[in-house]
């Protein structure tokens, strides 16, 4: 019996198939891309915008503080301040504008997942891509500050879209039986992304004063790509069957998807679910966030997301190299490299894990790991002065930390949402975890720094006391979705409210949950 499940499997895994995934998660790549690629040539890009702002001298030398004989250079430091704080206030609008972009597009994706369909609407999105990977392409020949911030700003409004829209297809065209596996590979794109990123940053490649213009463009040739793989790709069978009532043509697109396998159980459950979704109201954001019926799998989809950027894996990579500075390795920036390809080999892993194990285990595993090593991450960095071998440890920690959250609490956030709701809801689910995620990412990115110097080593604990609250949160509150029909998730909830909730009011407010018709 389990040969010939796994043999169905298989089956399902067809080249259309395929060919659609790997085209839709290529915007997940320019997505962790766009994450990793300014960081590397900060220093020359820095010494630019000195250069075309008139903050500094154009001739290195003098960008340096140094004279051609090597002496120190005092310049007058009144200017110099003001200087400097023009600087950090264009570079920070470099750095973060990309991730307002994106909380910005990504209440849009409902909007325009529905009223192009899912395919149609990653091409008009690529455009964005596109000319903003223009912009920073050209950023010499003009004011570059102002093209690269406009550029990270544009791009960052393809990766909202595109970080809703994805998923959207990936879940609504996957098998059941395949649906997290596949669904883990958007996760697996942004990391190979962050890699090809620092590697093509480093300074003998495309992360020097010649080149930083191409490596920032870059990631439009992969737009351009998923842009022509598009036209390959059949529409989602769920939206043309549900949202359309075109039954003939989601038929041919599950046919093309699934092959030879008989289509009649999903075609049995798109009708059911069909049926739901027209005895319910049009579902829009504001709906979903004061409606009872949505509450409890609402709650669930922002949380996930809540975790996955509040957990602290960014603070990691921040303390990364210092790190490696301590203990003494000679080349740092091949040792961050070194976490990026750890990061990247333990997403691989988890395709192959999340079908085997299950969503929910692996979210609380991966958490319960991440907070063993935060801990180990503290006790590293605060004895490290005592006891230089405790280096080692938080460089351990480091690698464990990354380890845990790539099996885990990196993949599941980005596909367990859109295994939550029924087809009704779940372009507004999306839209509304989509931007949790992006707001998380931009309060990371602008508040860390302040907090890690108010805390020194003592950060970590934060985010240890963190983990241990989503991992109640996970183990009370997250359902398990591997395997599961949307209809079956929905039940899932229905059993947790119904032990939730005691005495004659539960009768009634079981009709509010999710998937339930109107009382």
């Amino acid at each position: 019996m389990e040969k010939t499940s796994k043999m169905q499997e298989e089956k399902h895994l067809t080249g259309t198939l395929v060919l659609s995934v790997f085209t839709a998660v290529l915007g997940f790549f320019q997505y962790g891309y766009s994450l990793g690629v300014i960081n590397a040539p900060q220093r020359v890009i820095e010494a630019h915008y000195r250069r075309v702002l008139g903050i500094a001298p154009i001739d290195r030398s003098a960008i340096n503080f140094t004279d051609t004989n090597g002496s120190m250079i005092f310049p007058d430091l009144e200017g110099m301040d003001v200087g400097k704080s023009t600087l950090t206030l264009y570079w920070s609008l470099s750095v973060s504008i990309f991730a307002i972009g994106g909380m910005i597009s990504s209440l849009t994706v409902g909007w325009i997942g529905d009223k192009l369909g899912r395919v149609k609407a990653m091409l008009a999105v690529n455009v964005l891509s596109i000319i903003g990977n223009l912009l920073m392409g050209l950023a010499k020949f003009g004011p570059s500050h102002i093209l690269i911030i406009a550029g990270r700003a544009i791009t960052g409004l393809y990766c909202g879209l595109s970080s809703g829209l994805v998923p959207m297809y990936v879940g609504e065209i996957s098998p059941t039986a395949l649906r997290g596996a596949l669904g883990t590979l958007h996760q697996l794109a942004i990391v190979t992304g962050i890699l090809i990123s620092q590697v093509l940053g480093l300074d003998f490649l495309l992360g020097s004063d010649d080149m930083w213009p191409l490596l920032l463009g870059l990631s439009g040739a992969a737009a351009l790509l998923q842009f022509f793989l598009l036209f390959l790709c059949p529409e989602s069978p769920r939206y043309l069957y549900i949202k359309l009532g075109k039954v003939e043509e989601a038929k041919k697109s599950l046919k093309r998807l699934r092959g030879d396998c008989d289509p009649t159980k999903e075609i049995a459950e798109m009708e059911k679910e069909k049926q739901e979704a027209a005895s319910e109201k049009k579902v829009s954001i504001r709906h979903l966030l004061i409606s009872s019926s949505y509450r409890q799998p609402v709650i669930v989809a922002l949380m996930v997301q809540i975790s996955q950027q509040f957990s602290g894996i960014n603070a990691i990579f921040y303390y990364s190299t210092n790190i490696f500075v301590r203990a003494g390795v000679d080349q740092p920036v091949y040792a961050t490299i070194g976490v990026g390809v750890v990061n990247t080999v333990f997403t691989v892993i988890s395709v192959f894990l999340v079908e085997k194990t299950g969503r929910r285990s692996l979210f609380i595993a991966g958490l319960i790991g991440m907070l063993a090593s935060a801990v180990a991450m503290t006790v590293g960095l605060v004895l490290l002065s005592t006891f230089v071998w405790m280096s080692y440890v938080s460089m351990v920690a480091i690698f464990l930390f990354v380890i845990f959250f790539e099996v885990g609490p990196g993949p599941i956030p980005w596909f367990i949402v859109a295994e939550l709701f029924s087809q009704g809801p779940r372009p507004a689910a999306i839209a509304i975890a989509g931007f949790c995620n992006w707001t998380c990412n931009f309060i990371i990115g602008m508040c860390f720094q302040y907090i890690a110097d108010l805390c020194g080593p003592y950060v970590f604990m934060i985010f240890a006391v963190l983990l241990f609250s989503f991992v109640l949160f996970a183990h009370f509150k997250v359902p398990e979705t591997k395997g599961k029909s949307f209809e079956e998730i929905s039940a899932e909830f229905r059993r947790k409210r119904r032990s939730a909730i005691k005495g004659p009011k539960a009768t009634t407010e079981l009709e509010d949950l999710r998937g339930s018709k109107e009382a």
